[in-house]
């Protein structure tokens, strides 16, 4: 009988020690979950933050084309000459491009491509200068995010600003194409070059900077067809 309180202690004192062994795991488990709860109000409260930040631009931007749109295309209607109506034109495309950046809807080179393809025609043609259109039918097809696609569009909009407003030329020639995993575009016209102010303008060293954060290089050369050549490289990500 003088075993049993012996007993008994022994029994309370492994009951303790497991009670104890479970609080611990319940305040561990209590204490992750609070942090999981933690981690997920912040979550969401960043979540609703971006939310409303881009809900406020698309509104900026939105009344930013309504009402700024609007004025340039009524510039571009009213301009004296089809080079000022040329300009306008540029600047209310530039104006579309934030906005459609903002949204961020990216995509493949080949949209990219007929989107560039669609405006150089519609301005060209506005000047009465002729578009000729030559892209290679094994062109790679990659994704090309918001950003990269926005240089692209800009560098080859210059380009065009350039042959309408200096070059007095009555052809443009394009030329896309891929080699060695880069992206070969050249703009060729049979103007009269590109003037010495011209290169040294902001205009280029604006198009030097975006074939830059494509990580391509980009050339001004005497052209096959007596006027200029822009020559822009750019690498491929072919498997994106």
């Amino acid at each position: 009988m003088a075993m049993w309180p012996a007993i008994a202690i022994m029994l309370l004192a492994t009951a303790c020690v497991a009670l104890a062994l479970r609080v611990r795991r319940l305040r561990a488990a209590l204490r992750v979950r609070d942090a999981r709860t933690v981690r997920d109000c912040i979550a969401c409260e960043v979540e609703m933050r971006e939310q409303a930040a881009a809900q406020e631009r698309e509104r900026i931007y939105s009344d930013l084309h309504d009402d700024l749109g609007a004025k340039l295309l009524s510039l571009v209607y009213r301009a004296e000459s089809p080079v000022q109506a040329d300009l306008a034109r540029a600047i209310l495309q530039d104006l579309r491009d934030v906005v459609t950046r903002s949204r961020g809807t990216p995509g493949s080179l080949g949209d990219v491509l007929a989107d560039i393809r669609g405006e150089a025609a519609q301005r060209l043609a506005a000047v009465g200068i002729g578009l000729r259109w030559d892209e290679a039918d094994d062109l790679p097809d990659p994704l090309l995010d918001t950003g990269h696609a926005l240089h692209l569009h800009r560098i080859v909009r210059e380009a065009i600003s350039n042959t309408i407003r200096h070059a007095q030329a009555r052809h443009l020639r394009v030329r896309v194409r891929a080699s060695g995993g880069e992206l070969l575009l050249e703009l060729t016209d049979d103007g009269s070059g590109v003037p010495a102010a011209v290169l040294a303008g902001s205009g280029m060293r604006n198009m030097r900077t975006r074939a830059g954060e494509l990580d391509g290089r980009i050339d001004w050369i005497p052209g096959t067809e007596g006027g200029a050549k822009v020559l822009l490289r750019m690498p491929l990500e072919t498997g994106a």
